[in-house]
């Protein structure tokens, strides 16, 4: 069995709302989606939280400060997620990745069980860690 690809998701909220990322339905994965924040790869000798921090930069434009890992489940056996809740960065969250993303919105936590999520049997868990980390 091959390994599974590392992946690392950030999971912004500010003022109780969750930012989101539509998903380009261009895209090989996951097309036309919704999904937390900036996330990717891991790339060789980077660890999640590190690789957190560089794709916040490269998607949102945002220096990320202080992520929390959080619990993330996703039934995609060739992935292994890892989420990091964070509630302070400096700069404004922007798109600055178009080519893989072609929205992003603040959402209320309530409003995220109606959306077409990417990874929704994370749902849950995510609600819930959001819940505590933003208090």
């Amino acid at each position: 069995m091959a390994a599974r690809i590392q992946i690392a998701v950030a999971v912004l909220v500010r003022d109780g709302l969750v930012l989101l990322v539509h998903r380009h339905p261009s895209r090989r994965w996951y097309p036309n989606a919704w999904s937390f924040s900036a996330g990717g790869h891991v790339d060789p000798g980077e660890s999640p939280h590190q690789a957190v921090s560089r794709e916040c930069l490269e998607e949102l434009g945002i220096q990320v400060h202080d992520p929390l890992p959080i619990p993330m489940t996703v039934t995609d056996p060739t992935l292994d997620v890892r989420a990091f809740l964070l509630t302070h960065w400096d700069g404004e969250p922007v798109n600055a990745a178009p080519e893989e993303h072609d929205d992003l919105r603040w959402f209320r936590p309530t409003d995220l069980a109606d959306l077409n999520l990417a990874h929704p049997e994370s749902l849950p868990t995510l609600l819930s860690a959001i819940q505590k980390g933003a208090h």
